[in-house]
Formats: C-alpha cells, sequence, structure tokens
C-alpha cells in the first residue's frame, strides 16, 4: 500500500493551488526548509500531489503531500 494521494485529490490540489497562486509556508518537515512564513509562487501540482514552489528565498523545495503545509496568500 502507498501514500499517495488518488488523481482525484491531485485534481482538488491543482485546482486549489493554481499555477502562478502566492503561496505562505505554514510547515515543511525539511531541513533545508524555507522559514515558516516565507512567500512563494506555485509553479505546479505534480503527479503524487506535492505542491512544487518557487520560494523567494530561491528554494525550490515542494510541499509535500500529507507531510507539509501551505496557505494561499491574496
Amino acid at each position: 500500500m502507498n501514500n499517495f494521494p488518488s488523481k482525484e485529490v491531485v485534481e482538488s490540489i491543482r485546482k486549489r493551488y493554481p499555477v502562478g497562486s502566492r503561496v505562505e509556508l505554514l510547515h515543511m518537515n525539511d531541513p533545508q526548509a524555507p522559514t515558516i512564513g516565507t512567500i512563494g509562487t506555485v509553479i505546479g501540482v505534480d503527479d503524487i500531489g506535492s505542491i512544487m514552489v518557487r520560494w523567494s528565498n530561491d528554494s525550490s523545495l515542494s510541499v509535500v503531500y500529507g507531510e507539509d503545509s501551505c496557505r494561499v496568500v491574496e
């Protein structure tokens, strides 16, 4: 058994985090993670539901489905 989301879940993530939307990092389980509160721009959502982000500090770590979290900012 894997922990990957269904295609329907991935599609809902893509709708919630469209390319170009701005997000704020809330939690990332990675030693190289940007600081909590860092803002970035969504560049896509991959097939396993990870939100690919170009962070304002030039990092490009993805927000991993089920592990990390971010929120859309206006």
